[in-house]
């Protein structure tokens, strides 16, 4: 049975197009909605967005706070991520433990991330600490799970035949763990990516004095709908970069051995 990798279905259009076809028809639909709507204080069209960008970058206004925003998104993703595989492998490999640590992540995965936002604020302080252990927390037992379930789903005729050969740890990670983890870690990734800078904004929004959530609680007392979808839109934007630049050539990258073996 053919196995088709991400990006080479058969469609008639390279990929960049397709993506660039997609947004210019997002970008449509916008429009049109803005002139349904017929006022920009209700919905900012695409250009009087785009023009508030160029404003506030030219300024350094736009820079400042969305690399703040960034750098506590990158330092939670990681501690998370690092957090949330260890647990996941020990729970996936380690059945009895799993079962007497599984309700604990269930808890920590349905507790309101408001609620762990804002007790981290009252015991730790309104500091960088308390924004990146707040969103650490929230994002944890959901990279926990999923790494859990990826393990569960190992081929254990692989392990046999790492067995027969006497491969080391070294090369059991390489060449039979991580290749099976890889869709789980893809998904961990994307997810995590895509949970954490949501909530990175609710804690900035609740009492952090700088970043793009900030920015946008300050423009929404404000009533500037144009100035909180420019800094919305622009952190979208990065994290589409980063999803098409990053995430998706590694994910095609780390499947190949699933189609040479299909």
């Amino acid at each position: 049975m053919a196995v088709r990798l991400r990006g080479t279905e058969d469609s008639g259009l390279p990929d960049g197009a397709v993506l660039a076809l997609s947004l210019a028809g997002l970008v449509a639909g916008w429009m049109l909605l803005s002139w349904l709507v017929g006022d920009e204080s209700v919905l900012a069209g695409p250009v009087a967005v785009w023009s508030v960008i160029v404003d506030q970058i030219r300024s350094g206004e736009m820079t400042f706070h969305t690399m703040t925003t960034f750098g506590r998104v990158c330092a939670a993703f990681f501690l998370s991520m690092t957090m949330g595989t260890l647990l996941g492998i020990t729970l996936g490999l380690m059945p009895r433990v799993n079962r007497w640590v599984d309700p604990w992540v269930i808890f920590f995965l349905n507790l309101p991330a408001l609620v762990v936002i804002v007790l981290c604020y009252l015991w730790i302080g309104l500091n960088e600490a308390a924004a990146i252990v707040a969103v650490s927390i929230n994002k944890t037992a959901m990279v926990a799970v999923t790494i859990r379930e990826g393990v569960r789903s190992m081929d254990p005729k692989i392990a046999d035949m790492a067995n027969v050969y006497r491969m080391g740890l070294g090369m059991r990670c390489r060449h039979v763990w991580l290749p099976q983890l890889a869709p789980f870690f893809s998904a961990g990734v994307r997810n995590g990516l895509a949970v954490i800078w949501k909530i990175v904004l609710v804690v900035e929004f609740l009492g952090r004095p700088d970043g793009v959530g900030f920015m946008i609680h300050l423009y929404f007392q404000l009533f500037d709908i144009a100035h909180v979808l420019a800094y919305s839109l622009v952190f979208v934007a990065i994290m589409l970069v980063i999803e098409h630049v990053l995430v998706q050539p590694w994910e095609s990258r780390a499947a190949r051995w699933r189609v040479r073996s299909s």
